[in-house]
């Protein structure tokens, strides 16, 4: 089957299609024909060598669905010719996060989804939403999931809330649809004033350009009367966290999800204990989570948003177009 992989080094280059056996499911496991995979910002993040220290050559790319084409001997969750998506944590079916359950992750340390085909144990994936693409269905393991992990899961967002999205990437439009859905008010902020058009279109209350209003933070606050949102999505870390600290009100919650700026966050930390902001970071979430999201996707009848697709040979311009920051929503890579 064909696969690319991940050799030594942190550019482009490093990202090589190759050859590889088909793999044979053993008596639990499923195999997968690979539809369509997304990417995200990890994905990047680990071929440039600035997340994890993971084993190479390795398969890049965590999210994606695939058809079902052979099951082991027990296998009882799925059949043939089903949709399945991974979970990206295969091991962590429920519950809070555990050392024993959140280590292993597909895209590294464990080979990802980028070859033609994958076996995947039963209990680590979940039936594709039947109203979703494959390139949306292949959306959902981390953005989405990450999204409905901040708002629902180790928080409430509901009616009335107001929820400031950083940005248009996957998680932060994830958000939108997903705190809109819920009955919250959606704030959205980015650079682009077209990308702030789409997200009003998307459901958003009011688009921040941040070249306008650079202290975003103040311009929230205008805009919910001096109290400040219910819950910021932090995706970009860095100083900036300082900004998403004093943009929310007293006893609100920043969810940290994303390192776009930097890595490293420093802050005056006096304001958050003075007005007893929570902080919580969410990487991703459970298989039941993951259930969560498509069940609600589908009842509402919800689409994620793709913005680009490509072709499986040229997998490498996707990465590059994701790290070139042009993308509003998802980029996915599909299989002929």
């Amino acid at each position: 089957m064909k696969t690319y992989v991940l050799n030594p080094g942190n550019d482009l280059s490093a990202l090589q299609l190759t050859e590889r056996p088909r793999p044979e499911p053993g008596p639990r496991e499923v195999l997968l024909r690979l539809r369509a995979v997304s990417l995200n910002y990890r994905d990047v993040a680990i071929l440039r060598g600035t997340y994890g220290a993971f084993s190479r050559p390795l398969v890049p790319v965590s999210d994606g669905v695939g058809e079902v084409v052979a099951v082991g001997s027990d296998v009882q969750r799925f059949r043939v010719g089903d949709r399945m998506i991974p979970s990206y944590v295969p091991d962590w079916i429920r519950g809070p996060p555990r050392e024993d359950t959140a280590r292993r992750r597909l895209g590294g340390p464990l080979d990802g989804l980028l070859r033609e085909y994958a076996c995947v144990h039963e209990d680590a994936g979940i039936a594709a939403p039947p109203h979703l693409s494959d390139a949306e269905a292949a959306t959902l393991p981390i953005a989405g999931v990450t999204a409905w992990h901040a708002l629902f899961t180790q928080a409430h967002v509901g009616p009335g809330d107001t929820v400031v999205a950083q940005g248009t990437g996957g998680v932060s439009l994830f958000v939108v649809q997903l705190a809109r859905m819920a009955g919250a008010r959606v704030l959205v902020t980015s650079r682009s004033e077209a990308k702030l058009g789409r997200a009003l279109a998307l459901g958003a209350a009011e688009g921040i350009h941040t070249g306008t209003h650079p202290d975003w933070a103040t311009r929230v606050r205008e805009l919910t009367g001096g109290r400040g949102a219910d819950h910021v999505v932090d995706v970009a870390g860095g100083d900036g966290v300082a900004r998403s600290v004093e943009a929310v009100r007293m006893g609100g919650t920043v969810t940290l999800v994303g390192f776009l700026e930097s890595a490293t966050v420093r802050f005056d930390i006096r304001p958050a204990l003075s007005r007893v902001v929570r902080l919580q970071a969410v990487s991703t979430g459970s298989r039941d989570d993951l259930e969560a999201l498509a069940r609600a996707l589908t009842v509402h009848g919800v689409h994620p948003v793709v913005d680009r697709v490509f072709p499986f040979a040229q997998a490498p311009d996707a990465f590059a177009f994701l790290e070139s920051g042009a993308q509003f929503g998802k980029v996915v890579i599909t299989f002929p």
